[in-house]
């Protein structure tokens, strides 16, 4: 019999970026000096909070560090995070305002961003309390937690009160351009310095970090590697003597707008593979059933969300 009963709530602390999303819709294509007609939004945004949000619904123990600015917005963002079951622990930084990002859709649902960070970078080491990580089962980072100062060295303190909890520690690449910007040789000592046991990236990201296409580097990072493709199959990796590799396929779906996808995919994996008993979690089969239920996760993102998290900032 195994000796951990796989019924346990797991305990999943996110610390990273909450920000607010204006979300812009155009229903042509954008004109320049002109205008055109379309749809703003304003959503719940950030990697860390969207994969927290999920990591709730999903029925996971949920923390969410985050700093925020002394403003409605964050209050707000704040509230709505909680009633959806997230544990919230804002830490306030009054000199700056709540983040904010930008997203442009085109006709695909592919995005652009504009990225305004503010407060969500500023979250310093000091700030964390040791209890806030008390009994945790897994630390989650977005790579935007990981490189740049001060929220870099938060991150790596959170890694080490985590690991004191015999917490494991998984990574998000995030983002492609945010690698190479802050540069891949450094951006890979910093990934690879947290010493993870689980990698999130897509493919785009992937290449960023290694700086060629043999993804199967990747183990040098992680002794399990998850690769998503969107609308294509998923790549798993892990070592097991030597490394091994599972092909699982996505199914297709149709959407206006893929934001979130990749975060909800992220919590639906860390869901499902925490709930095995530690002997199998490299395990085929428990990796086939943690991609699938990510894949699921991020078609729910997709296709159920849109007037659900809407924030009413006025009509």
């Amino acid at each position: 019999m195994d000796a951990e009963p796989t019924h346990v709530r797991p305990s999943v602390v996110v610390l990273g970026d909450l920000l607010l999303d204006v979300v812009v819709a155009p229903n042509a294509p954008i004109a320049l000096g002109t205008d055109v007609p379309g749809r703003l939004t304003f959503r719940q945004g950030g990697s860390a909070a969207t994969t927290a949000r999920w990591l709730a619904r999903l029925g996971c123990d949920v923390t969410l560090i985050a700093a925020i600015g002394a403003d409605e917005i964050g209050a707000l963002l704040c509230r709505f995070l909680a009633a959806q079951g997230v544990r919230m622990r804002p830490v306030v930084i009054p000199q700056c305002g709540t983040g904010r990002m930008g997203v442009l859709l085109d006709a695909q649902g592919e995005r652009s961003f504009v990225q305004d960070r503010r407060a969500a970078v500023c979250l310093k080491p000091h700030a964390l309390a040791s209890t806030w990580l008390t009994g945790t089962t897994l630390l989650h980072l977005p790579a935007y937690s990981v490189l740049g100062e001060p929220l870099g060295s938060a991150s790596r303190r959170a890694v080490a009160l985590a690991r004191t909890e015999g917490a494991k520690v998984s990574v998000d690449l995030s983002s492609s351009s945010f690698l190479l910007d802050y540069g891949r040789s450094a951006a890979a000592a910093a990934v690879a310095g947290l010493q993870p046991d689980v990698l999130f990236a897509n493919e785009a990201e992937a290449i960023a970090l290694l700086g060629h296409d043999d993804l199967q580097e990747l183990d040098a990072v992680a002794p399990l590697v998850v690769i998503k493709r969107g609308s294509a199959e998923a790549t798993v990796l892990w070592r097991e003597g030597t490394t091994r590799r599972l092909d699982i396929p996505t199914p297709a779906i149709a959407t206006s707008d893929t934001t979130g996808a990749g975060d909800a995919f992220d919590a639906g994996f860390i869901s499902e593979w925490l709930r095995a008993p530690s002997k199998r979690r490299h395990a085929a089969p428990t990796l086939r059933a943690a991609v699938r239920f990510g894949q699921r996760a991020a078609t729910r993102e997709l296709t159920g969300r849109r007037t659900e998290l809407e924030l009413e900032l006025g009509r």
